[in-house]
């Protein structure tokens, strides 16, 4: 019998899906025991296909933890090394033109490489964008299909910086690891992935999916609507057509929960688990950046992501044991869930007081 707090989080959730069109696949697990799971919505609003716990999501920048592990098993054969410099792996034609000779793994990993992004939310910066999805008013999405195919986006524009002065989220910079996860592994980046992150880990389900491609039980992400009454519109023109390194693998709330247990127990991470979440740059905030995964003031870890049409997010905390997924296919709600999933976990005694 859920407890009443669990009880009443549901019905919220239901609540949300009927006036604000939430969507989506919410977890709660506790020392590898799910304490509450709820799917609510449509995965598909033109046939009414309700989200099920087997429905696969978009993940966005969530994604760059799984870039982050590749590279650290990486450094574990010995293949590659944090402080390896980026220069002495890709050759000139398969990274950004200004690249600092001085920048490492270790910069990108962290966000301090200091190179030039394609896409930035800073209105000073010469790459900033109003929103994301209108990169792609010129440039067709179905073109993006490799790493390589982001460099003319950024890779003749001046770095912000040199190398390690200071930490600036930089969707580039994991561009730039699929680069080298590509050029060290001879795979290209989805495959290196899966076969060294998804498959040990357990995420059956989970891949980089096309959006081109019927595959079965995936989201239609949807783009948020200017009125209550305006139609639906995907978001298929406004990501691209295949995931990379800096965001878009797919999976189900349990793959991302399987993940983090991967991530946790040393199944991903091995020895290099505790260089992985060390505070490697200060993100402001109490906040700070590991490689590949952001550190929270209240000790928690983890990653969210978002794109036009997708909003998710993974946070453990590592004492309680306590892994928290919320991966929605629409915008501007996973907030709100995740701060009532931790507010019913706190008054049933799953998490300890803020």
């Amino acid at each position: 019998m859920p407890a009443p707090a669990f009880t009443d989080l549901a019905a919220d959730l239901d609540r949300l899906a009927e006036e604000r069109d939430l969507s989506g696949s919410f977890l709660l697990t506790a020392a590898g025991e799910t304490v509450f799971e709820h799917c609510c919505g449509y995965a598909d609003r033109a046939s009414r296909t309700p989200v099920t716990p087997a429905t696969r999501f978009a993940l966005a920048s969530l994604t760059k933890m799984f870039t982050a592990v590749a590279v650290t098993r990486l450094v574990a054969e010995g293949r590659l090394g944090f402080e390896t410099r980026v220069v002495d792996v890709l050759p000139p034609e398969r990274r950004p033109a200004t690249l600092h000779p001085a920048v490492t793994v270790h910069h990108l990993l962290c966000h301090t490489s200091g190179i030039a992004d394609y896409c930035e939310e800073d209105e000073d910066s010469p790459a900033y964008v109003e929103d994301y999805d209108s990169l792609w008013d010129d440039l067709p999405v179905s073109r993006m299909e490799h790493p390589v195919d982001f460099l003319p986006l950024f890779g003749d524009r001046p770095a912000y910086r040199p190398p390690g002065e200071a930490y600036q989220y930089s969707n580039a910079g994991y561009v730039v690891l699929g680069l080298v996860v590509e050029e060290v592994t001879g795979e290209e980046y989805v495959d290196a992935v899966q076969t060294r992150v998804l498959d040990p880990a357990g995420m059956g389900a989970s891949g980089f999916f096309r959006s081109d491609e019927p595959v079965p039980e995936v989201a239609v992400g949807y783009l948020p609507r200017p009125t209550p009454g305006s139609p639906w519109r995907s978001n298929v023109f406004r990501v691209p057509v295949v995931g990379g390194a800096d965001g878009g693998a797919h999976a189900t709330a349990g793959d991302v929960d399987r993940f983090l247990h991967a991530y946790a127990d040393g199944t991903l991470l091995g020895d290099l688990g505790p260089t992985v979440v060390s505070r490697h740059a200060d993100a402001g905030d109490g906040f700070a950046y590991g490689y590949g995964v952001l550190l929270y003031p209240d000790g928690r870890l983890g990653h969210g992501g978002g794109d036009p049409g997708v909003e998710v997010m993974a946070h453990r905390w590592p004492e309680e044991q306590v892994d928290l997924v919320v991966l929605c296919n629409v915008e501007d709600q996973s907030a709100d869930v995740r701060d009532r999933m931790v507010d019913a976990a706190r008054t049933v005694g799953v998490l300890g007081p803020a």
